[in-house]
């Protein structure tokens, strides 16, 4: 797992360092720089898949982000000419620095290659998920890619292949750690999935229709409970939106391996607040599996999941970290504050900064 990320000169941190745990919680007021947590990750990872990295080189446009130029990304008042990450993991660590060039989209590596072991972590791998906040909604039917699915086990950053990788795997892989739904018909991935989707559309079963190699299309539809028996499927494009919005998110939390790294932005888009809950008790107890989860949010009710998974013992409060970024407006600052509140084994929370999850108290003071 990484245990650190050193971010300098990078779009809205002039220097700031970021403790990783296997549940890692980023949230804040828009444009305080959550996803420029996660884009920097992201940058190594395409700039590698690309073979820039090897090739000296940070690719700021790619596969999986777009960023502009060098001159996007520089810290405003940077004092001098290059920006860079880092990287902590057990008995390993990294350094990238690179120079700014105003108009590049890739720019050049200034400081030493890193190991190979560092390109054997699950960032740089296929022990990675990275779903982004626009993911794809209901369709008459989903693309297929098998390699993409088969041979990489990826969803697709927009989760477009989550019917395809269930048809692959949603029978082959069985759960039995902590992620295991107490109400699942099965072990089976596919049961799990089914039960866990039950959290937020109580009694929904997910079901796969016709499978077109010729056109590399998979439909994908559900059924509800009606009495005793069940409704015809129904297109997922006549049901609710977040279901199958939601859908990728679930999968990749179940479906993950240990020593993966899922990446998650606005996870909670389009869904209820039970079923936000749950999702936070679902990373919890993914987290609680050696799977690494950071996850860009603005719920309090995935925030009070995780903390009553803390309370229940489902993951320690030591492997859980919270980060609340703000930019007060009185200040000419451009830098983002970071504050780091810290959980105990009740699920208590030690620090609430100003404007931490704290709209509700202030609506309810109004009110009253």
């Amino acid at each position: 797992m990484i245990k650190l990320l050193h971010i300098e000169n990078f779009k809205c941190f002039e220097d700031q360092r970021f403790e990783l745990g296997n549940l890692t919680l980023l949230t804040g007021l828009n444009g305080t720089g959550k996803s420029s947590v996660i884009q920097a990750l992201l940058l190594l990872r395409q700039s590698y898949q690309d073979q820039s990295l090897q090739d000296k080189k940070l690719l700021l446009n790619g596969d999986l982000i777009q960023l502009g130029t060098a001159q996007d990304v520089l810290f405003r008042e940077a004092e001098h000419d290059k920006f860079g990450f880092g990287l902590e993991f057990c008995g390993l660590s990294a350094k990238w620095h690179f120079k700014y060039a105003m108009y590049a989209e890739a720019v050049q590596l200034t400081s030493e290659q890193v190991s190979d072991e560092v390109y054997n972590t699950s960032l740089f791998g296929d022990s990675f998920h990275y779903l982004q906040a626009d993911r794809i909604g209901p369709q008459s039917a989903f693309e297929t890619s098998d390699y993409a699915v088969r041979e990489c086990k990826q969803l697709g950053i927009k989760g477009e292949y989550t019917p395809h990788f269930l048809r692959e795997f949603g029978y082959a892989k069985t759960l039995t750690d902590k992620r295991v739904h107490p109400d699942a018909t099965g072990a089976e991935l596919m049961h799990q999935v089914d039960a866990w989707m039950g959290e937020i559309i109580p009694g929904i079963r997910i079901n796969l229709g016709n499978y077109d190699r010729d056109m590399n299309r998979i439909n994908l539809r559900y059924t509800f409970p009606s009495g005793k028996v069940r409704s015809n499927p129904f297109r997922s494009t006549n049901v609710g939106f977040g279901i199958t919005y939601t859908l990728p998110i679930l999968l990749a939390l179940l479906a993950s391996q240990e020593d993966t790294l899922v990446l998650l932005e606005n996870p909670e888009s389009c869904m209820h607040p039970q079923g936000q809950f749950k999702l936070g008790e679902l990373m919890a107890r993914a987290a609680s599996c050696g799977i690494q989860v950071i996850v860009e949010s603005h719920s309090d009710h995935i925030l009070n999941g995780i903390r009553v998974a803390v309370r229940k013992k489902i993951i320690a409060p030591d492997e859980v970290s919270l980060y609340y970024l703000s930019r007060p407006a009185e200040t000419d600052q451009l830098s983002s504050k970071v504050d780091s509140p810290r959980l105990d084994e009740d699920g208590r929370i030690d620090k609430w900064p100003e404007g931490f999850f704290d709209e509700w108290e202030k609506g309810l003071e109004q009110l009253f």
